[in-house]
């Protein structure tokens, strides 16, 4: 496998690009691109970690040659979150950042397998989405938005307050991937059960756990580690499924012909050439019913909001 991470000197970017030098098969090549000049000297610092995965930093003139023969492209590029902001605060910056790296996956890869980390990510799939499609190299099971952290939170956040192995723990967690557009599905989670107290709590905890760490930092930076992990997750299970194993993962996909929205975090079977289908998401609850109900016009503006950059 050839995965480069555009991005990779940011936060989320280094600690994407340790876990999968660590983790990705033997004989894979990591590509990490980025404008900030310290790129090189990050590929160098990976290289000396003992594993048969080659790695190689690209700077702001070589995105080209990053892109060149990759199997899968990890887009953590744009600004963080700082405190008082909303994901969609982030917006006119990331915008514009997303669409230029796309329109270079488009030129260069445009087979590869595109996971969309860059936040607000309800809108910058949407963005990815459109400009494939004006380069005429769309291909909607090749497109992912990252929301694997929602999962990973929402594991830890209920093994710790159930006194479980986080092992033991799985979450389905739908919808989109700010605020109230994160809907765990806590009424699914296997061998738990949770009062309506507990669910009251929980739900807001995972919805503003993003919150939660721009504020600890206070100033410093957003969910850069466990992002990172999220990220690497999502991509290690994209490359056992594309090496033909059977794996599932939550991901925000389009979703034709979907009552919720254009796009929509869902369990997904991945394959050999992306989504190889889109599984349903059960029955809800009265509780996530109504909660479901409440965000998705706030996803689907959302999501309008990246078609309009695009197409204005």
């Amino acid at each position: 496998m050839k995965v480069a991470v555009l991005g990779a000197a940011g936060g989320i970017g280094q600690a994407l690009s340790l876990l999968l030098k660590i983790q990705l098969p033997a004989g894979s090549e990591l590509s990490l691109y980025d404008v900030a000049p310290v790129v090189p000297g990050v590929a160098v610092d990976l290289s000396h970690i003992p594993t048969d995965v080659k790695v190689t930093g690209f700077g702001k003139d070589d995105l080209a040659t990053a892109l060149t023969g990759c199997d899968i492209v990890l887009i953590p590029a744009g600004v963080p979150r700082k405190p008082g902001m909303d994901r969609s605060d982030l917006f006119n910056i990331n915008a514009g950042i997303v669409k230029n790296l796309i329109e270079a996956c488009a030129d260069n890869c445009p087979d590869a397998c595109i996971g969309v980390i860059t936040n607000p990510v309800n809108t910058t799939v949407a963005i990815a989405a459109e400009t494939l499609k004006a380069k005429g190299v769309y291909n909607k099971n090749k497109l992912f938005g990252i929301t694997t952290l929602d999962v990973i939170r929402s594991e830890t956040f209920i093994a710790e307050l159930k006194g479980k192995s986080t092992s033991d723990v799985h979450v389905p967690v739908i919808g989109g991937h700010s605020g109230t557009t994160i809907l765990p599905l806590l009424s699914q989670v296997k061998g738990i059960t949770f009062t309506d107290e507990e669910v009251a709590s929980l739900t807001p905890r995972i919805q503003n756990a993003g919150t939660e760490v721009v504020t600890a930092k206070a100033g410093g930076g957003s969910a850069t580690l466990s992002m990172g992990q999220a990220a690497a997750r999502f991509c290690l299970s994209l490359v056992a499924a594309m090496q033909g194993k059977d794996v599932i993962e939550y991901t925000y996909v389009q979703v034709d012909g979907s009552e919720d929205a254009a796009f929509f975090a869902h369990p997904v079977r991945l394959g050999k050439h992306g989504v190889e289908e889109i599984l349903p998401y059960g029955e809800l609850s009265a509780f996530e019913q109504k909660a479901k109900e409440e965000m998705l016009d706030g996803l689907r503006n959302d999501i309008k909001m990246g078609v309009d950059y695009v197409n204005s």
